[in-house]
């Protein structure tokens, strides 16, 4: 790196500090602002810092190895969490804002009664702040180490130690750095900086795709030549061979970087069965931090297409360009920064360096943040100190971003590979995900059954992940086996314990509201009609899922010179948006919507 280049990366810094410090006044006047922002967020705000949450310096990395080793179609592997995230637009989002809920794990207290929902409330408050958030901060975390690691920063400025030494020294740094403003604004730091540092991320993820692309000769080079560094059917963007031999049309392709279980895990299991799929993480601040329901609907429209549609195309461009520059590389995760060091010329580096901090920062933080507000509000005030200040679960609240960050490094320190870490994210949330979205649907679901779903699916999880005489390879396999071991233990915890109290379902009902046959008995003892109409939602869903993914297989189907996919997927696209606009109409003549002052 040249001096221009460090300069801008300093200037960048510089500028985030004092984002984080001039905010850390408005972060301290309570819980609320510090976890939610007063719950006055605007759409555009709260939907681009979803947008910039999930946009961390391992996503390019992880993505450049994906494809290097198992080809385009790999990426269905995170593709099909937008079935999720379309059914959150739609049915969740609203609900979750009517909750009003500063975390998911405060929802148990909400949902169910008793002592078992205080056990569950704190045991889930612990295994989403420590466990599982800290192990994802600790592959942001590694992909950072790597990238530092490939510039030579430490190097540059005359340190010259041993590996282990400069991979310690780098996790210090990038962790003392990101605490400065996320443990000082809380969450109006997180999102403010957000906003800039997705489009400077976006922008930086653009300028590198440019530069690759160009280096191999062109698109239509690259794509020549990509078949002839790999056996693989690594342009594939689906692991499908239409118009075979033998009577089916449509079979597996046998050159395909994934296996016909995994794809299959894939579309039919994991988008349902993982911890978030009622929406919850990081997502649940933003929707309660949104400034009303309808806005929180559209801030999860926009994440969509952020994440699905607009940016997924550079990073797999980069990726196909270092597959063809790098063949023989055999950490092919490494192959970003490579590009960056070798293509990209002085001042662009620079640029792109800051964004990739920008995308570590925005996603490090927002997971701090998070695992933060479940130590603060669903452990300490909860359990400990239920009479507390304001000023001091503020205090906690930093206190906690200290600690969950330091764990989070010790999880960077020890790791090596970032798709490897994101495996074992998805299979300790898997097999919860059926229990969550019930509970929302179905009075039965109990305290019992969800309890027993988050520690089955966090034991499972990590045993076939973990434990070499019993760890399953085919990842497709290991999530199948999640999945059914942990439903079949929470519908016997289930029948085997009481519901809950009329009074607490009925609580639940009056200020969610939901929709659906599930709480016909709720409905009549409160007199309330649901705030959803749930059949309308649902073809919304559908409608929304055509949408998203007919524009997602458009975009790669003509960049990648696949005109047959691109032009189908193009009209399952415009078919979906037309349907929905339809849908949309029938909504508002059908019924206000909630949140509007006809309700």
């Amino acid at each position: 790196m040249t001096l221009i280049d460090w300069l801008i990366v300093l200037f960048y810094l510089v500028a985030t500090m004092g984002v984080g410090l001039y905010l850390s006044r408005k972060g301290s006047k309570n819980l609320a602002e510090f976890f939610v922002s007063g719950r006055s967020l605007p759409w555009w705000l709260a939907g681009t810092s979803m947008a910039a949450t999930t946009f961390s310096i391992d996503t390019p990395l992880y993505i450049t190895g994906v494809v290097g080793n198992r080809g385009i179609a790999g990426n269905w592997e995170w593709w099909t969490f937008g079935i999720s995230h379309i059914i959150m637009v739609y049915i969740f989002a609203r609900m979750w804002r009517r909750s009003e809920v500063i975390t998911d794990a405060e929802l148990t207290e909400i949902r169910y009664g008793g002592d078992m929902a205080a056990v569950l409330r704190g045991v889930k408050a612990f295994i989403f702040a420590v466990p599982m958030n800290c192990i994802g901060i600790g592959y942001a975390m590694l992909a950072m180490v790597k990238v530092v690691d490939a510039l030579g920063i430490w190097q540059n400025l005359g340190i010259d130690a041993g590996e282990n030494s400069l991979k310690l020294l780098s996790v210090i740094g990038v962790s003392i750095f990101v605490l400065i403003y996320a443990g000082l604004a809380g969450l109006w730091g997180v999102v403010a900086t957000d906003f800039f540092q997705f489009f400077l991320a976006l922008f930086g993820a653009i300028l590198v795709a440019f530069f690759a692309v160009g280096s191999v000769g062109g698109i239509h080079e690259l794509v020549r030549q990509v078949p002839l560094v790999s056996d693989k059917d690594i342009l594939s963007l689906l692991p499908l061979t239409f118009g075979g031999e033998g009577n089916a049309f449509i079979q597996f392709s046998q050159t395909a970087g994934i296996t016909a279980s995994t794809f299959l895990a894939y579309i039919a299991i994991q988008w349902w069965s993982w911890r978030r799929s009622d929406g919850g993480g990081e997502f649940v601040q933003r929707f309660a931090a949104a400034k009303n329901e309808t806005e929180a609907e559209k801030a999860a429209w926009l994440f969509n297409i952020m994440h699905y549609v607009i940016r997924t195309w550079p990073w797999i461009l980069v990726a196909l360009a270092a597959l063809v520059l790098y063949p023989d590389l055999q950490d092919k995760e490494l192959g970003y920064p490579k590009l960056m060091l070798d293509f990209l010329p002085p001042a662009m580096l620079g640029l792109v360096v800051a964004s990739l901090i920008a995308a570590f920062m925005s996603t490090v933080s927002t997971s701090i943040n998070w695992g933060a507000s479940f130590i603060t509000n669903d452990l300490y005030l909860r359990f400990i100190k239920p009479s507390a200040t304001q000023t001091e679960l503020v205090f906690i609240g930093r206190l906690s971003s200290v600690l969950v960050t330091a764990i989070g490094a010790i999880a960077a320190f020890l790791a090596s590979d970032v798709a490897t870490v994101f495996r074992l994210v998805i299979a300790i949330g898997t097999g919860s995900g059926l229990v969550l979205v019930l509970r929302w649907f179905w009075w039965r679901v109990n305290a019992a059954a969800e309890l027993t779903a988050i520690i089955g699916s966090f034991v499972i999880g990590s045993v076939t992940s973990l434990v070499p005489a019993l760890t399953i390879a085919d990842f497709g396999l290991r999530l199948m086996f999640i999945t059914a071991s942990v439903t079949l233990l929470w519908v016997i915890a289930l029948f085997a314990t009481k519901p809950e109290t009329e009074t607490t379902l009925n609580e639940f009902y009056r200020r969610v509201r939901p929709g659906g046959p599930g709480w016909k008995k709720q409905r009549a003892s409160t007199g309330l009609e649901p705030a959803q109409n749930l059949s309308l939602d649902l073809q919304r869903v559908a409608a929304g899922i055509l949408l998203l993914f007919g524009f997602l297989l458009t975009t790669g189907g003509f960049l990648l010179l696949q005109p047959a996919i691109g032009w189908i997927s193009l009209i399952v696209g415009v078919g979906g948006w037309m349907w929905l606009r339809q849908l949309n109409k029938s909504n508002a003549l059908l019924m206000p919507r909630p949140g509007s002052d006809l309700e």
